[in-house]
């Protein structure tokens, strides 16, 4: 194993065990991811429709990122299939490179394709680009997000951005069932 994937694996370990001390009550969990919905909704048009015709998404209310030079990432947030709640997740990351910043952010993960929705569901453990891609939306404001066929397996939407970070991936993204 070479060393640097070692050392990120490392930093993933002890980044996701420091976090334990801050698990959200599955309340609170609920509570934000309405929140953050209710700002996506408002922010980008045709989002609602877009949601109702996934076969499901994840809403990470709140994700943390920060770094330099060693970084990484954490949020909990909620599975929703129909509009129902049916599960929690954690994602972390952890990385090694030249980085610097930190930022705070939303994150929706939509569900496009039943396959992408099943794996994820039955995985405990699920790995970003090992499991399957996610494609980052951008779009511009005046287009109608129900009427975009992306044409993947999962979309990701960062909304709610603070902060400044250099490059955002998914890459590597570990995504665990919690118990809040």
């Amino acid at each position: 194993m070479n060393i640097s994937k070692y050392i990120a694996q490392v930093l993933i370990a002890v980044f996701t065990m420091s976090t334990l001390t801050f698990a959200q009550s599955a309340k609170s969990i609920e509570k934000d991811a309405n929140k953050a919905l209710e700002e996506f909704y408002n922010d980008v048009a045709g989002s609602k429709k877009f949601l109702a015709k996934a076969n499901g998404y994840v809403v990470f209310p709140e994700v943390t990122e920060a770094g330099f030079i060693f970084g990484g990432r954490y949020g909990e947030g909620v599975l929703r299939v129909n509009g129902v709640s049916k599960s929690y997740h954690s994602i972390a990351s952890a990385s090694v490179g030249p980085q610097i910043g930190a930022q705070t952010y939303s994150l929706i993960i939509v569900f496009t394709s039943e396959t992408a929705l099943r794996k994820f569901i039955h995985d405990d453990d699920w790995e970003a680009d090992m499991d399957f891609n996610i494609a980052m939306a951008e779009w511009n404001s005046e287009e109608e997000l129900d009427e975009i066929d992306f044409g993947d397996n999962m979309i990701g939407f960062v909304f709610d951005s603070a902060g400044l970070m250099g490059n955002f991936t998914m890459e590597g993204t570990r995504f665990e069932k919690i118990n809040p």
